[in-house]
């Protein structure tokens, strides 16, 4: 008879299309209720380093940078394959990440057109040629840097890892990932449908999961490795700016938010109520652009503060894979633990409580060691010093704010380090037009919030990032432009 164990999956890394195992393999928990659902092996250095050079030989001695068409065929027969799988990536984000079914299905529909839109980029023409003097003529080529480092967070490891490898690959580079241990199986997935599509060359793409960071330190330390696109936390965006700062190495780093939501007198209170809401619930609150700060116009404060109460003591925490679920459980039960001891300590700080939430599904939970679900907390405070608002929390935890004008919301919304995004709602057509130019936020929605588009730009201003992701500027991240000046005489 087959054991329960040996049934369960377990996951090589993808290295020049081959799968790799190792002497050391490592559980996957699910965190929906913290029992082992499979195993990974965890890479050696001699693993990183078969990895870096098969990604610079594919580099150097395929067609792939010089082949635009062969770039552009293969995101696209990527992205066919990964729609013929996408219930069980849909299901499996959800077992293993945690999300609400919802939430794992908007990540997945983010995709596919995403590499579709890359794979037209590929075939698209970006140098430039001029006849400076009648003897001189220049010419502007965009040419691939080489090898891509790109290192994905756990939240949302499928649409993140492909927001850097496609603009990647459609610049002619090849790349090592490296993927996080909290979804092993899912990079896994990912592996095997990278594997099955034949136009991918082997060695272009390579899929390496790890819980230390073996991985990270050799993408940026080797010299074969041209760039580094890193989406994740503000304080490992310093480290790694700093490792690459040895070898003046091309980097491209999303990083931390703390996304004000500001709300003024004439803000259409049914459209935004259910957004704020979402704002704070969206992956749990794990997510860069979490709307983590609400801050309202003195005039309606206290209906929102009413209405956001209602909301939130009502949202249902529960197992991704429940379709009752609203907000499922955070990563794991150790975030959890964190992100309840911050709570304490911002309240213990002078921060009014609100809506306390708190560790469990419900008020009335039994918290066990591997219980990682955290229902919605909302406090208030005017300290523009408090960690409430200087710190990201990544949890289902918001500031409540007061502001009485204009100029006082723009204060405040630009009071921190952070600067991804800011969400604005207002009726009033000249302010929406004026407030989004005093706002330092690389992205500003206007009744609206976590709306993004693949052909337009979004990233950091401040310690929110360097460079920009989406867009004909992604692609750029990937590229060296030489310029050849020809005499014609």
């Amino acid at each position: 008879m087959t054991s329960r164990v040996g049934a369960l999956p377990v996951k090589a890394n993808l290295i020049n299309g081959e799968w790799r195992k190792s002497d050391q393999k490592n559980e996957t928990k699910s965190p929906i209720n913290g029992e082992v659902i499979g195993y990974y092996y965890e890479p050696s250095e001699a693993d990183v380093e078969e990895a870096i050079q098969a990604a610079r030989n594919a580099f150097v001695h395929t067609e792939w940078r010089h082949n635009r068409h062969m770039r552009a065929k293969a995101l696209n027969d990527l992205a066919d394959q990964l729609e013929k799988r996408h219930k069980e990536i849909i299901q499996l984000l959800s077992k293993e990440n945690g999300k609400v079914i919802g939430e794992a299905e908007f990540e997945f529909s983010l995709t596919p057109p995403k590499l579709r839109y890359y794979a037209a980029l590929a075939l698209t023409d970006t140098g430039q040629s001029a006849q400076i003097r009648q003897d001189l003529h220049s010419t502007l080529i965009s040419e691939p840097i080489g090898v891509a480092g790109v290192i994905v967070p756990w939240n949302s490891p499928v649409i993140l890892s492909v927001r850097s490898f496609a603009p990647a690959l459609a610049a002619g580079c090849t790349c090592v990932i490296k993927m996080p241990a909290q979804t092993a199986l899912v990079n896994g997935l990912l592996a095997e449908i990278i594997a099955n599509t034949p136009s991918l060359p082997a060695g272009v793409l390579n899929i390496i999961t790890e819980s230390v960071d073996i991985v990270s330190k050799k993408l940026i330390e080797a010299k074969e490795v041209g760039v580094i696109s890193y989406t994740g936390s503000t304080q490992v965006g310093r480290k790694i700016m700093e490792g690459c700062s040895k070898r003046l190495k091309r980097m491209s780093l999303e990083l931390g938010g703390k996304t004000p939501m500001i709300v003024f007198n004439d803000a259409d209170l049914d459209a935004a109520i259910p957004t704020l809401v979402a704002g704070i619930t969206t992956f749990t609150g794990q997510f860069c652009m979490t709307g983590s700060r609400i801050l309202v116009q003195s005039g309606i404060a206290a209906e929102v503060r009413k209405r956001l109460t209602e909301a939130l003591l009502t949202v249902k925490v529960g197992p991704g894979n429940d379709p009752n679920s609203q907000m499922g459980p955070l990563i794991d039960a150790a975030n959890a633990v964190r992100v309840d001891q911050k709570v304490e300590e911002m309240i213990a700080g002078g921060a009014e409580v609100i809506v306390r939430g708190g560790r469990g599904k419900t008020e009335m939970s039994v918290v066990s060691e591997s219980d990682a679900y955290y229902r919605p907390t909302l406090l208030a405070t005017q300290n523009l010093n408090s960690p409430l608002i200087q710190e990201e929390i990544f949890g289902p935890v918001a500031s409540f704010e007061i502001f009485e004008t204009d100029e006082e919301a723009i204060e405040r919304a630009n009071a921190t380090d952070y600067g991804l995004s800011a969400s604005i709602w207002t009726s009033n057509r000249d302010r929406s037009i004026r407030m989004p130019n005093k706002i330092d936020a690389g992205t500003v929605w206007i009744n609206a919030w976590a709306v993004v588009f693949d052909q337009f730009e979004e990233g950091g201003f401040k310690q929110s990032g360097i460079g920009r992701l989406n867009g004909l500027t992604a692609l750029a991240e990937f590229q060296e432009y030489k310029h050849v000046v020809q005499a014609t005489n």
